[in-house]
């Protein structure tokens, strides 16, 4: 008997709909069983960074996470000078060792972060041995390379990559006026970078810092790397720290800085991702450390949880930045997320502290947000 059109169109939406069901089933176990990581193998390395609390407890169930979805870790706090040096003459390992055997126990890529940044020193830092005034040129030196050849060291062959200096630029201004630059001169990054490299020469040597989409400021990076690999000052990469809000800065201004780093003969990592999706003010869209904006409830609109038409909106825009990242897959190395779950994020207290923020892409359960199945999906839908 001739099946009738309207048995047909039937069965035929049927059929669509379990052909559908059946996608968005594959794609929910294919999340379950494989990570980040493991999607984006063929592309570049999938990373985090690792908070001292997760360390300092020994989380199982984040670390657990991160093993099973991430292929890099950074170290997000516990190798910066006033953390493992805090002062002269006394060193505190026992975190970035627990960092380094859980990295090399999972054959993940580490990165050590940070050598010489002018921010969360130790506290005698620039001070005279003496304890007056200010340390002379060749004590800092002295110091710069006794802690940089003491931690490169400690991890030569277990950590990949290190960040050498950290935002070492203004915007438009050149150089930052730190007291590196004050006592040493611009000669302090490539000192830095040297002594890395006679250490560990196999290690990846990287640039880092914010606002890089910020066209004078990364102009200003990209002539001082290629002055460097002029002169043979052994420098790999740039990181791009990514600290982005919903709507700026805008793709064509994080793509031009991606392709002008590369350019200039580097590879390319996008190293502290979050997504500020709460409103500012004034001075409260920056990534300067320093900065503090007071807190008002109008900053903190949402702090029972982010409305459905956000998480949207949070979702598209991670969506939007990993295609981008995948058109460039050949100059990026790494897209390191900064922190893992919306819990740990330091965008709850920066720059205004005691908000609610949802930046990453799992949430305070540890469980994947929007936000990564939009990430995941781009590379199960094919």
């Amino acid at each position: 008997m001739p099946m009738s059109r309207r048995r047909f169109c039937t069965q035929s939406m049927a059929a669509l709909s379990l052909a559908a069901l059946s996608k968005k089933r594959a794609l929910a176990e294919a999340l379950g069983s494989t990570g980040l990581g493991d999607l984006y193998r063929g592309d570049f390395l999938i990373g985090t960074a690792v908070s001292n609390r997760t360390l300092e407890t020994q989380d199982r169930g984040m670390l657990d996470l991160i093993a099973r979805e991430f292929s890099a870790v950074t170290a997000e706090n516990c190798m910066k000078w006033g953390q493992v040096h805090p002062e002269a003459g006394r060193w505190e390992w026992e975190l970035p060792d627990r960092l380094v055997r859980f990295a090399s126990g999972h054959g993940m890529y580490l990165l050590g972060h940070t050598l010489v940044w002018h921010s969360q020193t130790a506290r005698d830092l620039f001070q005279a041995p003496s304890g007056g005034g200010r340390i002379s040129r060749d004590d800092l030196l002295r110091k710069m390379e006794e802690h940089i050849r003491t931690l490169v060291g400690r991890y030569k062959g277990k950590v990949a990559a290190w960040d050498v200096v950290n935002e070492a630029v203004d915007e438009d201004k050149g150089w930052r006026r730190s007291p590196w630059l004050e006592i040493l001169g611009p000669e302090f990054l490539e000192r830095g970078f040297h002594w890395a490299h006679e250490v560990d020469p196999a290690a990846r040597l990287l640039y880092n810092d914010y606002n890089m989409h910020n066209p004078g400021k990364a102009r200003f990076v990209a002539e001082f790397v290629r002055d460097f690999k002029k002169r043979g000052v052994p420098i790999h990469g740039v990181g791009m720290q990514a600290h982005v809000m919903l709507d700026s800065p805008t793709i064509a201004e994080l793509e031009a800085s991606i392709r002008l780093f590369a350019d200039a003969g580097v590879q390319v990592h996008i190293t502290e991702l979050d997504v500020d999706v709460l409103p500012g003010r004034e001075g409260s869209a920056t990534s300067e450390i320093s900065t503090r904006v007071g807190y008002s409830a109008e900053l903190n609109p949402w702090p029972d949880g982010l409305p459905a038409e956000m998480e949207r909106r949070l979702a598209r825009r991670y969506e939007e930045l990993f295609r981008l990242f995948l058109k460039y897959r050949d100059r990026i190395d790494r897209v390191t997320t900064w922190g893992t779950s919306d819990d740990e994020t330091w965008k709850n207290n920066f720059p205004v502290p005691g908000r609610t923020n949802y930046p990453l892409l799992f949430d305070r359960k540890k469980q994947p947000k929007g936000a990564y199945r939009a990430v995941a999906a781009l590379k199960n839908s094919g």
